[in-house]
C-alpha cells in the first residue's frame, strides 16, 4: 500500500472507536507522516514504541541488509510531538461520560493542555525527524488512534467480564498476550492503591487522551461515583491525589498498553493487505487476524 493510504487507514481506524462524542472531528495532531513521499510503496516496516536516533540507524542497517520501506513510531516526534497536547481535548468527553459537568471539564482540561504545552515547548522536537531526513527513511508516528484501540478493547472487556474485585482486573489483564509479555519482563499489571479484595465499583479507563488528565478532576470524578482508575501509568502527583481521595489505582502498564493498541490498529490496517513488520523499541507484533 502507499504511505498516504496507510496514514488514512490509521486516522479512519482511530475515529472508528473515537471516545469523543461532542467535541466534533479530531485532527489527531499526534499522528503524522514526518518524512517521506506520500506515494511511497510500503511493504516492509519497522515499528517501535519510541523511534529515536538509535532506532533510525538500526532501520538504515536493516534497509541495507534486507530492504525497508517505512519506520513507524507510536510516541509522536517532530511536529506531532510539539502539537500533541491538542488531542487532549477529547478528555472533556471522557470526564463528562464519567459524571463531571461539561463546563467544568472544559475548564480543567484547558488548564492542563496549557500546562502540557509549556512542558513540551522547549524540547528538541526535530532531532529524530532530522535523522530520518538525512538518511531519507520514510518515517511516521501514530499515537491517539492506537490509544483509542486499547481504550475500547479494555472497556468492552470489562463490560463483558464485570470484574468485582481489584484482583479480578489484574487477572483479566494478565490473560492478554501483551500484558503476559510485560509480566515476564517485570512490568506487568499491578495495584498501586487499594486492596486486591476491594470492590471495583465504577471504573475510569485512562488509556487515551494524549497524556494524563488534570489531577484537579480526580475529586470531581470521586464525587461522581468513580471508584477505580485503570491507567497506563501515573505520575506521583496524580497518584498522591488519588490516594488522598481513597481511589483505587490499577496500572495496566505503559509500553504493554501501547503495544496492545498498536497491534489492534495494525490488525485493522492489514485486513486487506499484509505488511512485513519487524518490532523494536518495546513493541512485539501480535496479530489477532
Amino acid at each position: 500500500m502507499k504511505l498516504i493510504d496507510l496514514y488514512k487507514k490509521v486516522v479512519h481506524a482511530g475515529k472508528s472507536v473515537d471516545c469523543r462524542y461532542k467535541c466534533g472531528k479530531i485532527s489527531y495532531e499526534d499522528t503524522a507522516i514526518l518524512h517521506g513521499k506520500p506515494n511511497t510503496e510500503v511493504k516492509k516496516v519497522l515499528v517501535g514504541i519510541d523511534i529515536e536516533v538509535g532506532e533510525l540507524l538500526l532501520a538504515d542497517r536493516i534497509r541495507q541488509r534486507q530492504g525497508l520501506d517505512l519506520v513507524i513510531a507510536h510516541h509522536p516526534e517532530g511536529r506531532a510531538w510539539a502539537n500533541f497536547y491538542e488531542v487532549m481535548i477529547l478528555q472533556v468527553d471522557l470526564l463528562e461520560k464519567a459524571g463531571v459537568k461539561r463546563a467544568l471539564a472544559e475548564k480543567l482540561v484547558a488548564q492542563r493542555m496549557r500546562e502540557v504545552e509549556r512542558r513540551v515547548l522547549p524540547n528538541n522536537h526535530m532531532r529524530s525527524v532530522d535523522v530520518a531526513r538525512i538518511l531519507d527513511i520514510p518515517f511516521m508516528c501514530m499515537h491517539t488512534p492506537a490509544d483509542n484501540q486499547v481504550a475500547k478493547f479494555l472497556t468492552d472487556l470489562f463490560k463483558k467480564e464485570k470484574p468485582k474485585k481489584l484482583k479480578d482486573i489484574i487477572d483479566l489483564l494478565s490473560g492478554i498476550p501483551e500484558y503476559k509479555d510485560a509480566i515476564k519482563n517485570g512490568t506487568g499489571p499491578r495495584i498501586l492503591a487499594g486492596n486486591p479484595n476491594a470492590p471495583v465499583g465504577e471504573i475510569l479507563m485512562e488509556m487515551t487522551g494524549g497524556t494524563e488528565g488534570p489531577k484537579e478532576a480526580l475529586g470531581k470524578l470521586y464525587k461522581a461515583g468513580v471508584n477505580t482508575l485503570v491507567s497506563m501509568h501515573t505520575s506521583d502527583e496524580h497518584f498522591k491525589k488519588a490516594k488522598e481521595l481513597n481511589l483505587n489505582v490499577v496500572i495496566a502498564g505503559h509500553i504493554s498498553s501501547d503495544t496492545l493498541g498498536l497491534n489492534l490498529l495494525l490488525d485493522k490496517i492489514e485486513r486487506k493487505e499484509k505488511l512485513s513488520i519487524t518490532g523494536c523499541s518495546g513493541f512485539r507484533r501480535i496479530s489477532r487476524l
